[in-house]
């Protein structure tokens, strides 16, 4: 085992560090004997560190990362249509391993740069959530060391005689780690033809035209995604929409290995950024080259998958654009009778002059029934602010109680500063999961510290 002693870590979005030992178990015994020796509530597993706020961070306590090899093993099911991954294998990794053979993740972010592990307990969803739902809703059995040093084999829709695995097996997706450590998991894998994505651009000179777009796009498109221009008068934005392209809508050139797939990070962000130095000057330069660079309409256009999945991971550390000060990614969700609230917020963070060159709104269906899933049906608006805005905070505690007179939701997963009353009013489940699963439990995170 491998232990490092008092490293300092943060979020995504480096807006709060915490002094931890990070232990490395080279297997399932060494993992047990951390679970039994370690104090109550002072462990947390943590991936890739890719979500934005302290979700995977326990100041002063110690936290499991799954990088060893033992974690990282892949099998692959090509009749099933299935692959058995070890928690610590990330997205981009096993997609390394299945697109070459014809297969993609039924679900991706928008980072490639997540295990397994962490798509499980953020439940992760992505430009096809209001066709195929959440990553949870693809996943089939899960292998978990639980609060008590034991490895528990769970089963999707095969414990109806054991209302605890069954509840476990539930809350575990987009739980937040708060059951136990994923060890384990076996996910649906989709069947392509092609390595290329056939992509549909459209750009629209308002926020109205814009979403009444997105309702259309929800029939056409497996995957859509909107960029918007926070800084214009309209929000103008910028619709991308997409499906895998088959073999006979891709150049002769292409069809002789058509399965190609060696995603690279074609740049490096240096930390040199002032924390001011993303403006409404400078983000209102970007965001009109941005939105001039999409055509009025193009169609048929072939991408890569890394560049229309996760354009950000050609950058890599985009984070550090921010500054030292960091930066917050406030997401909610809302339903479709809401949708005024995207308008809403929107304006509310230009009256404090908060500059968001990063905002995407995306359609969701039908949510999950795990109790700390994120995802409803209707709109969710991503909004990237620097952490250096002032009267950031108190606005979004303000955005917070709208989001919550809206039925709507925000996502743990990028949260890091959002208030206990806040969080029980979106999330009222929550008392009962931390009765039955953090007493006695080595589990706890600053996140979930936070909302006891």
């Amino acid at each position: 085992m491998l232990i490092l002693k008092k490293q300092s870590i943060s979020g995504w979005g480096r807006v709060s560090e915490a002094n931890v030992d990070i232990k490395i178990p080279s297997n399932n015994n060494e993992l047990c004997e951390i679970i039994n020796k370690e104090s109550d509530n002072n462990l947390i597993a943590r991936g890739l560190g890719r979500s934005y706020g302290d979700a995977s961070q326990i100041d002063l306590g110690s936290v499991i990362q799954l990088s060893d090899d033992l974690y990282k093993q892949v099998k692959i099911n090509f009749e099933e249509k299935t692959a058995l991954c070890g928690a610590g294998i990330s997205i981009g990794e096993l997609l390394k391993m299945i697109v070459p053979s014809g297969f993609f993740v039924p679900v991706s972010p928008g980072t490639r740069y997540v295990t397994i592990g962490g798509a499980i307990a953020s439940d992760v969803h992505g430009k096809n959530h209001h066709r195929d739902g959440s990553f949870g809703n693809h996943v089939n059995s899960i292998k978990l060391l639980d609060k008590n040093g034991k490895i528990v084999h769970l089963k999707k829709d095969c414990h109806d005689n054991d209302q605890y695995k069954k509840n476990l097996f539930r809350d575990t997706i987009g739980g937040m780690g708060i059951t136990g450590i994923v060890l384990e998991a076996e996910i649906n894998l989709i069947p392509i033809e092609t390595s290329l994505i056939k992509v549909d651009t459209f750009r629209y000179e308002s926020l109205d035209l814009l979403m009444d777009a997105m309702y259309e796009a929800d029939e056409k498109y497996k995957y859509s995604v909107a960029w918007v221009d926070t800084l214009n008068e309209k929000n103008r934005g910028v619709l991308t929409c997409g499906d895998h392209a088959k073999v006979d809508q891709i150049g002769e050139l292409r069809k002789k290995d058509p399965l190609a797939y060696d995603p690279k990070a074609i740049a490096s962000t240096p930390n040199l950024f002032p924390s001011n130095f993303l403006n409404k000057f400078t983000v209102k330069a970007f965001n009109e080259a941005w939105y001039r660079k999409a055509p009025k309409i193009r169609k048929d256009e072939l991408q890569e998958i890394g560049k229309f999945f996760h354009p950000l991971d050609g950058i890599k550390n985009w984070n550090l654009i921010y500054g030292k000060s960091g930066f917050i990614q406030y997401q909610f969700a809302v339903p479709d009778e809401s949708s005024y609230l995207i308008q809403k917020t929107l304006k509310d963070l230009k009256r404090i002059g908060a500059p968001t060159f990063l905002t995407v709104l995306k359609r969701f269906g039908k949510g999950s029934s795990s109790p700390l899933s994120f995802p409803i049906a209707g709109w969710t608006l991503a909004i990237d602010i620097p952490n250096s805005v002032r009267g950031l905070k108190l606005e979004l505690d303000k955005l917070d109680q709208e989001v919550i007179s809206a039925n709507g939701k925000v996502y743990l997963a990028k949260d890091s500063r959002m208030s206990k009353n806040n969080f029980l009013q979106m999330y009222p489940e929550f008392n009962n999961l931390k009765k039955k699963y953090l007493n006695n439990s080595p589990f706890m995170s600053d996140l979930i510290k936070r909302f006891l």
